[in-house]
């Protein structure tokens, strides 16, 4: 009988011993391998998630271009013309079977946007496919009568940046009055605002200043994308439409105002030659107009496109520890000193400041120009930039601004105070003119 108990109780301290190893087993393993399926969860869920917008493109590749069934197609693109796979437009176009392609048009800096600025280049045709390859920054930028010839719709897909200057939202406009004029349907493929859809920023365009480089009565920074911007143009003579085309806007999948380029999970393709990171936009904005004087350098000729305040007498310390003063949100000034690699001053040592932006929601963008040359003024009183410049960089500073109010305010005592509340006076305005035409929300 003894012997029976004590081999129960055996028996019941190796089954709870058991229990215990088995408990500390698993206890051992969880703590080493939950870590890593936590881990595993967050790399798959971000490699699902990365791709969170769809292009127009894509779309349109998606429904299999029934959009443009039986159809002579002309595309008006650029190498920027991408799907999210970065499969050239033109290509997909060239391979489709249910339309065919029978022109391409580019913008400024060429099909392939190796082409300068201010640099303009000729039209051709492909002999072995007989697509014509149409320049509209040559002796037209606008399509001809000719250059339509036998084109059923029009097809319009590039990456702008959301700045009113840069030149490729002057095409789009252009191109839609061609087609209007020759009754053409027009087709926006849609991409994102780099800037996002909320940021505005600046003065609209008076009646003397409408240009190539200010072709419509927009904010410096309008907030729209380009399927957006194109339906307002559309839509309203008050901000310079002359005539009204057949438009349609295939829109994007997934686009939010709130996102910038990195939230969408895109890959950036640089838009022309200075503009090759997703953040150069901010920059541009933030120096671009200054730029115009081509007194001082603003990284363009470096590596540092638009990131840069500086010239050849400039104290680069002095200059950073005055910027840092001011305190402006969202942004910081270190001194740099850089030789110029090409341009005005090849192989000179420019001193100045880089910028660096710290908050790309909280900064704003075109008064940081004006921050500079106020601080500017302070240090070198006597070195006028304004009276530095040639006459004709001075007519391109103002063309830019879209009028030469800005300028001459500032000049009477180099204070941003001056001008702020001329460059802020229309955003209310258009915010309010803009939700009327959001595509989205």
């Amino acid at each position: 009988m003894r012997n029976i108990y004590e081999k129960l109780q055996s028996d019941k301290v190796i089954e709870l011993q058991s229990n215990v190893t088995r408990k500390i087993f698993v206890t051992q393993l969880l703590c080493h391998f939950v870590p890593w399926l936590f881990i595993l969860f967050i790399i798959t869920h971000t490699e699902v998630n990365a791709q969170k917008v769809l292009l127009g493109i894509d779309l349109l590749q998606k429904n299999n271009f029934t959009l443009l069934d039986g159809k002579n197609v002309g595309l008006i693109t650029n190498h920027t013309g991408v799907n999210s796979k970065l499969v050239s437009t033109v290509n997909l176009f060239k391979q489709a079977k249910n339309f065919k392609l029978v022109a391409v048009f580019s913008p400024e800096h060429g099909l392939k946007g190796v082409v300068s600025s201010g640099t303009s280049y000729a039209s051709h045709t492909d002999s072995l496919t007989g697509i014509n390859y149409f320049s509209l920054y040559g002796k037209t930028r606008k399509p001809t009568k000719e250059m339509l010839r036998g084109i059923d719709v029009l097809v319009y897909d590039i990456q702008d940046i959301g700045v009113r200057s840069y030149t490729y939202i002057s095409t789009l406009g252009l191109a839609m009055e061609s087609a209007a004029e020759n009754k053409i349907p027009f087709i926006v493929l849609d991409r994102p605002n780099p800037l996002g859809g909320r940021r505005i920023e600046g003065n609209i365009v008076e009646d003397d200043f409408i240009s190539f480089v200010s072709p419509y009565k927009i904010p410096y920074v309008y907030g729209l994308t380009c399927g957006e911007l194109a339906t307002i143009i559309n839509s309203r003579s008050a901000i310079g439409n002359k005539t009204k085309c057949k438009l349609q806007v295939v829109k994007m999948e997934g686009w939010k105002r709130d996102m910038l380029f990195s939230d969408t999970g895109l890959i950036w393709v640089p838009t022309s030659p200075n503009v090759p990171y997703q953040e150069t936009p901010f920059y541009l904005v933030g120096s671009g107009v200054l730029g115009e004087l081509v007194v001082f350098g603003i990284g363009i000729t470096y590596t540092l496109p638009f990131q840069t305040f500086a010239a050849e007498w400039i104290n680069a310390d002095t200059l950073a520890a005055n910027m840092n003063a001011l305190n402006l949100p969202g942004v910081l000034f270190r001194p740099i000193s850089y030789k110029v690699l090409y341009g005005d001053w090849q192989d000179k040592i420019l001193n100045g400041v880089q910028i660096h932006i710290t908050d790309f929601r909280k900064v704003n963008l075109l008064t940081l120009q004006f921050y500079f040359l106020q601080v500017y003024h302070q240090l070198y009183p006597d070195m006028n930039p304004f009276t530095m410049a040639t006459t004709n960089r001075m007519k391109m500073f103002d063309l830019v601004m879209g009028t030469d109010k800005v300028r001459k305010k500032f000049l009477k005592r180099f204070r941003v105070d001056d001008i702020e509340k001329f460059l802020n006076k229309d955003i209310g305005w258009f915010r309010k003119l803009s939700k009327r035409f959001y595509l989205y929300n």
